[in-house]
């Protein structure tokens, strides 16, 4: 556990260093609080958290995972270019707690990066409006941290597979476009071609189970369930869902990506000649 929590420290200290947290909490807060401002149509003014995180949704599921992508695609590749993994794994720590410690190390980061952002717009906010419903946004908070772990899980997965930085980055970026972008086309195309376009104007239609149980594969749609299903104001915003989209469902998908990415990234590592 020494040895996980030093490769940890580390390297959260070189994303401190590098201005890693200062730069995504200072996005975090000003997004926040712009969309807070000026995100609604019927009124001007600061807007409650509740209404913020109605319009914060879309931004979380595009940036978070880019954020966290960025963070990890060279955590392994980078070092294994540098010639420094390999001076790493001459002290007494194994290629699992390298792993294991970077995940921690820069989930750290993204995390502390959420909370300070996230935190310190929410008080802002609390100090110009009324009735703020704490709990609704720290589920919110979680819930974004959740899914950056996810992506960071992800990116050291690459950056395993992949020998050179570059080549980490590409699939990273290939990897945020399926599932924020590709993967919902898919779907609706393999819907529209069944059902025919209608289906997406008709609020009583009730599609197949597996369009839904396809859609929560994506984690970044896992996430955007977790929160509706938790958070009241966007609750008031879900049309309909199938009656097995539950809380732990959608904590298991999330946990099981962080978990099995992990799992591949060691078994490589353990197969490559480093």
């Amino acid at each position: 556990m020494y040895e996980i929590l030093t490769v940890a420290k580390k390297e959260f200290m070189d994303n401190w260093r590098n201005k890693w947290i200062i730069a995504v909490s200072s996005i975090f807060m000003i997004l926040t609080l712009v969309i807070s401002y000026f995100g609604s149509l019927r009124s001007s003014g600061w807007q409650d958290l509740e209404a913020t995180i109605g319009g914060m949704m879309s931004l979380v599921q595009l940036l978070v995972p880019i954020i966290a992508l960025m963070l990890g695609y060279a955590a392994i590749s980078g070092e294994r270019e540098r010639g420094s993994l390999m001076l790493m794994l001459s002290y007494p720590v194994t290629r699992l707690e390298v792993l294991i410690g970077k995940f921690l190390g820069l989930g750290a980061v993204l995390a502390v990066a959420e909370s300070i952002g996230f935190g310190v717009a929410g008080g802002v906010i609390a100090l110009n409006v009324t009735g703020v419903q704490w709990g609704d946004y720290l589920v919110f908070i979680l819930s974004s941290i959740l899914l950056g772990l996810v992506f960071i899980a992800v990116a050291l997965l690459f950056s395993s597979i992949f020998k050179k930085r570059s080549t980490s980055l590409g699939g990273a970026i290939m990897l945020w476009f399926l599932f924020s972008m590709i993967w919902g086309i898919i779907l609706s195309g393999i819907i529209i071609a069944r059902y025919g376009f209608e289906v997406f104007t008709d609020p009583d239609w009730v599609g197949p189970t597996w369009y839904y149980a396809a859609s929560i594969i994506n984690p970044i749609s896992a996430f955007s369930v977790l929160v509706s299903l938790n958070v009241t104001p966007v609750q008031t915003n879900v049309i309909r869902m199938p009656s097995f989209y539950t809380t732990p469902l959608m904590l298991l998908i999330l946990l099981a990506w962080i978990v099995g990415s992990l799992l591949l990234a060691h078994v490589i590592l353990n197969r490559q000649d480093l």
